[in-house]
Order: structure tokens, then C-alpha cells, then sequence
């Protein structure tokens, strides 16, 4: 699972973040501003830990962090074609690339990085940076929008297959071919977003009112989701929980929608055992007999819970964490707030606001702080892969600026994303290493 900060214009309102981004199993929040960015721990309620912060570059556009590894991506509006890689905890530029327009989102897993321009889609080797595959002539996509799976066995890409109408393309990152196109809305996407496993695909159009759920690799529709009736909006974020039970969208309205994907659309209705149950079990046979579009609103499922904001028109995404071992509902907003809620993960309803968190307050970045999260965390996906086994003492050799193994550190095998490791913990290296290409000790590549 993953989220990004949310494109487009904000109707004049006065945004303090030029970028927001929770990372891939929900346990740290990155922000980019005008004058550089800052990375989060989110282990604590009442306490938002910061990690590190950097002004080296200034007017951050995009800051993605590798789970809770060292490694980030940045790249600046004084810059827009370039991406750079970080490891902030050495303090260590890894790589740059340059592209042929400008980079409109980042995407990451332990196996791959995606780099989106508006009418291609750049695919690279996280563990030596290697360009793999570029998919030329995409549909215009001037949002960058696209998401891969955090789940590096399989790295599914999704990614817009027309401008006009809500045709998803599926594409398998790891052996790098289309698996199939997905018809999900009749007008354009909004957003999509996998759940952690990449069994789950999550989709809204530009309208906003509906939000399907498709099996993956097939395609398949699972659930139908009405977000309301009354007006259209602009789907900023959807985000799984991480054990796929429940799905939440954000938009440019005050409330966060939480639903909850606990039955097929195809499962047989169990009996009714009470009036009330039977009334609405003759209410649904009765839509066979109405047009389609009536029909298809009543099958439809509504909000398990929602969350109340305080303010709408400022953009904003959503993410679903285990905090604390409690569940919450966190929404970061471009105003330059966090905001946590309680959820009832039993029987939904109103969540309640606990906690608001400045994120430009003042502080000093404790690097060596990051709390590891994965105790409070034993359904997500990066708590459940194994480690690596402590007898696996091969190394190999760095890349260079050629992409040979010439001159570079070496680091363990097992670090690399070829199996199932753990890269959240800060004391771990992320999967790639520092190259010395050239006087500056950074590796510039361009296509």
C-alpha cells in the first residue's frame, strides 16, 4: 500500500506543503516544502517523532521514503526532471537521474522504483538502479497518476490506459509484461491504489461517487462503493488497511469515507432471521425489476465509518495504521497538519479526533530516534516477511556510473530485495549503494 500527495490545484487556498507522503506500510510520513523536507515517525499518538530533515534542496515537489530504510527520493521544482537518491542517514547522494520531462510521481518498493512523466513510465532496479523497462506512450497522464504494489514478489503496476474514460492498465513489474486492462469507471481516474499483499486493486473516477475494488491479476470486480449521491468530488487518496479489511478515501470535501470489504459481491445472502432482514432482502430482489443505474446505487454499499474534518478545499490523503496497537485513521493536509483519529474497528461509525500535529513546528531531528514499529504493527506486511538467515555472509560489489561492479561498497547479499527481507528498521542499509562516478561522488544517468 501506498500514498502520494494528491495533485492538482487547491482553489486558491494557501498551502504550507508543496508534498506529502505516508510510506509504504503506513509507519512514516515524509513532507516537502519550499525551503527543503522532513521525514516522520508515526509510532506515537500525542508525540510525532521527527527522523531527519534536510534544506540541501530546496522546493520539494516529491519526497518518497523506502519503508523505514535510510533511502529517499526527492526531487525539486528547480529540477523537475531529476530524481535523487538519498541515503540521509549517511548523508550520501546515491544516484541521480535525468528524464526527458518532468517527474510527476515516484513509486517504490523492495524490488523497484517507478518513475512517472506524463506520457511514459520509467522502471528501475532498486538493488543497482538499472533501467529495466520504460513504457512509452501511456495515455496523456498530467497527474502522474499510477501505483505499485509494496509487495516486491509480485511489484503489480496500475496506471491510467485512457484520458477520457476509467480504463486501468495492470502490468506486472517484476517479469515485466501487461497482465490485462481493467474497464473499472466510465469517465477518467481519480485514483487507484493496491492493497499490501497486491491481491487487491482500488479504484475512483474524476466524479467521485463510486469506488470499485478488483481482484488481482485477473480483474475481476469484488466490491462496489458509494461514496455519496448528492455531489461530485475529487478523490484525493485511497489507502488498504494492511490487513485488507477495510479501504478509506479522502477528498476536497471534510469527510474521509472508511468501508468495510468484509463480503463478495457475488456471495449468497445468508436467510434472513428477522422482519427487518426480510423486508431488505425483498427490497434487493425487487431492483431486478428497476433500470441499471437504479439498481446499481442500491446494490451498493455505503461508509462503514467516516471521519470529520475541520476544514475542505485544502488538498489531503488518508492512510488506515495501527498505532499503539490501537486502529486509527490518520489524514495529513497541505495546510501542514497530521491529523489522528480513533476508528472503531468493530462497529464503525463517527471516528473521533485525538490529536492534531503541526508538521513545520520547531524541533531537532533525532536520526538515531525511529522507534521500530513493527511490535505495533503485527498485520502489516513488513512485520509478517522473514529475516534473513544470519548465516548468509555473501557480499557482492557496488555499481559504478557504467553499471559494473568497478568501484563501490559492499554490503551483504541479504539486503538486496531478492527475497523476503525486512528493510524497516532503521539500522539497516537500504538496497542500493553509493556510487562513485565521478568528482562529486554521484552516479547522473539520462534517457
Amino acid at each position: 500500500m501506498e500514498a502520494g500527495a494528491a495533485d492538482g490545484p487547491s482553489g486558491g487556498v494557501e498551502e504550507a506543503l508543496s508534498c506529502f507522503s505516508f510510506n509504504q506500510d503506513c509507519t512514516s510520513l515524509a513532507i516537502g516544502t519550499k525551503s527543503g523536507y522532513k521525514l516522520f515517525s508515526l509510532s506515537s499518538v500525542e508525540q510525532l517523532d521527527p527522523v531527519h530533515g534536510s534544506n540541501d534542496i530546496p522546493d520539494v515537489c516529491i519526497v518518497e521514503r523506502l519503508f523505514s530504510s535510510s533511502l529517499v527520493v526527492v526531487v525539486s521544482h528547480t529540477k523537475p526532471r531529476q530524481m535523487n537518491v538519498y541515503h540521509f542517514k549517511k548523508g550520501t547522494e546515491i544516484c541521480s537521474y535525468s528524464y526527458s520531462s518532468n517527474v510527476l510521481s515516484i513509486r517504490l518498493n523492495r524490488q523497484r522504483l517507478l518513475v512517472c512523466l506524463e506520457e511514459s513510465i520509467y522502471i528501475h532496479n532498486i538493488k543497482d538502479m538499472k533501467l529495466l523497462k520504460t513504457i512509452l506512450d501511456i495515455p496523456p497522464n498530467p497527474t502522474g497518476l499510477c501505483a505499485l504494489s509494496i509487495n516486491h514478489s509480485n511489484s503489480y503496476v496500475a496506471y491510467p490506459g485512457s484520458r477520457t474514460t476509467g480504463e486501468i492498465v495492470l502490468y506486472d513489474g517484476h517479469a515485466l509484461k501487461t497482465v490485462c486492462t481493467i474497464a473499472a469507471h466510465e469517465g477518467a481516474l481519480a485514483a487507484i491504489a493496491f492493497n499490501a499483499s497486491g491481491s487487491r486493486l482500488a479504484s475512483a473516477s474524476e466524479k467521485g461517487t463510486v469506488i470499485r475494488v478488483f481482484s488481482v491479476p485477473d480483474g475481476q470486480k469484488l466490491y462496489e462503493f458509494r461514496r455519496g449521491v448528492k455531489r461530485y468530488v475529487t478523490i484525493s487518496s485511497l489507502a488498504f488497511s494492511m490487513d485488507s479489511q477495510l479501504l478509506c478515501a479522502s477528498s476536497n470535501t471534510e469527510t474521509v469515507h472508511i468501508f468495510k470489504l468484509e463480503h463478495l459481491a457475488n456471495s449468497q445472502p445468508e436467510e434472513p432471521s428477522t422482519w427487518t432482514s426480510y423486508v431488505g432482502k425483498m427490497l434487493m430482489a425487487a431492483t431486478s425489476y428497476l433500470p441499471t443505474q437504479v439498481s446499481d446505487m442500491m446494490n451498493q454499499d455505503r461508509a462503514f465509518a467516516t471521519g470529520r474534518l475541520g476544514f475542505s478545499g485544502h488538498r489531503n490523503i488518508c492512510t488506515l495504521s495501527t498505532i499503539q496497537k490501537l486502529p486509527r485513521l490518520l489524514v495529513a493536509s497541505s495546510s501542514g497538519h497530521l491529523y489522528i483519529y480513533n476508528l472503531d474497528a468493530q462497529d464503525g461509525g463517527d471516528c473521533v479526533l485525538i490529536k492534531t500535529h503541526s508538521l513545520l513546528g520547531s524541533g531537532t531531528a533525532d536520526e538515531n530516534k525511529e522507534n521500530d514499529l513493527r511490535a505495533s504493527l503485527p498485520q502489516s506486511y513488513a512485520a509478517t516477511v522473514a529475516r534473513p538467515s544470519p548465516s548468509a555472509a555473501s557480499t557482492v560489489p557496488g555499481y559504478s556510473e557504467d553499471g559494473g561492479a568497478l568501484r563501490g561498497e559492499v554490503i551483504p547479499e541479504h539486503e538486496f530485495a531478492t527475497g523476503p527481507v525486512c528493510l524497516d528498521d532503521e539500522n539497516e542499509f537500504p538496497p542500493i549503494i553509493l556510487c562513485r562516478g565521478d568528482q562529486k561522488g554521484k552516479t547522473k544517468q539520462s534517457w
